[in-house]
């Protein structure tokens, strides 16, 4: 189990504390059952012999199929194919006819393939193949998915770098499942600001070296109180990012396990150069919104910085937004004292 402390601008001036526990998530034991006797029945027993290949050219499709299959379909077939190979056959009859896998089959001709593995299933009566043809699309789609186990495999191919655009599921659907992998909700969400907080502005808090004021960092008073006679020499921040940021929306399209609320207080504003001018050491690390970075970095120059380089943290997944594109990186700004 790993414990992580979070600490970034807050939504009601309360540092809080998330735990997460990593781990991997195995499938619920079953029960084990003996052997059972052979299946006599000589239908069940009957069957696929072997993959053969086949012309794609010489395949047949059925005439009556009343399965429909989109040119965007066709394409994601097309990329899964290109991607982990051609390792589902097409079902065909003596014929050549196509029982199984017209959808491969166009997407091997969009690919240019000759050849495609077939498996001939010359055992069925033309009954039987007809009904074939409808019961083997049909009972797949009454399998369902496990969300909680799905988005935990999602997530991690995601962690690991693997595009998870072309596995079939819409942009909206892959965003919302890689919102449930997070830490336990329970562990994640904000708890509601006390009656009675125990620290209120103008408290300082001595932490063995480390000094804590619950203050505004933009009051020449209240930073002279917290640094006193010491002169830091880097300051590290994370200030609001000026895009008026409210998880309320999250909450009412169910986006959301965590249940956030409130708005972060002055994230109207990117332009802290009030902040800045108090700081007395000489380097500066200050993470920003990208939209606002030029707004950022102006108001650095302007209390003395010059910008020596821009420092992008690179996030294993993308951040669920209202935006047209998500984003999956955050920036910082390196300046030192002019």
């Amino acid at each position: 189990m790993s414990f992580y402390v979070i600490y970034c601008h807050d939504y009601n001036d309360l540092p809080f504390v998330i735990s997460c526990t990593q781990g991997r998530f195995y499938p619920k034991a079953g029960v084990m059952t003996k052997r059972k006797t052979a299946n006599t029945d000589a239908r069940a027993g009957a069957g696929a012999r072997s993959i053969d290949q086949r012309g794609v050219a010489d395949l047949i499709p059925y005439a009556n199929n009343a399965r429909t299959h989109s040119e965007a379909q066709v394409a994601l077939i097309a990329g899964s194919i290109r991607e982990f190979g051609f390792n589902n056959p097409v079902l065909v009859d003596g014929l050549n006819g196509i029982i199984a896998g017209h959808g491969r089959v166009l997407a091997a001709r969009k690919l240019g393939l000759d050849v495609v593995p077939v498996i001939e299933l010359a055992h069925l009566t033309e009954a039987q193949k007809r009904a074939y043809i409808l019961a083997d699309n049909r009972l797949a789609e009454q399998a369902g998915w496990d969300r909680d186990l799905l988005a935990l495999e999602l997530g991690e191919l995601s962690g690991i770098g693997v595009a998870l655009e072309g596995l079939g599921f819409a942009a909206g659907e892959l965003d919302e499942l890689l919102a449930l992998d997070k830490a336990d909700p329970r562990e994640e969400a904000t708890p509601a600001p006390p009656a009675h907080p125990v620290s209120r502005p103008g408290d300082l808090w001595c932490l063995g070296p480390h000094r804590l004021l619950c203050g505004d960092a933009t009051s020449a008073a209240d930073v002279a109180r917290l640094l006193g006679d010491v002169r830091p020499h880097l300051m590290v921040t994370d200030p609001p990012y000026g895009v008026m940021y409210d998880p309320d929306w999250r909450n009412r399209a169910g986006a959301s396990e965590t249940k956030r609320t409130g708005k972060v207080l002055n994230d109207d504003r990117a332009d802290w150069r009030a902040a800045w001018a108090l700081f007395p050491g000489d380097v500066a690390y200050v993470w920003h919104g990208a939209l606002h970075a030029t707004t950022v970095a102006e108001s650095l120059v302007a209390s003395g910085f010059d910008i020596r380089s821009q420092i992008i943290w690179a996030k294993d997944r993308h951040v669920l937004s209202r935006g047209h594109y998500h984003w999956q990186h955050e920036p910082a700004w390196y300046a030192v004292r002019a």
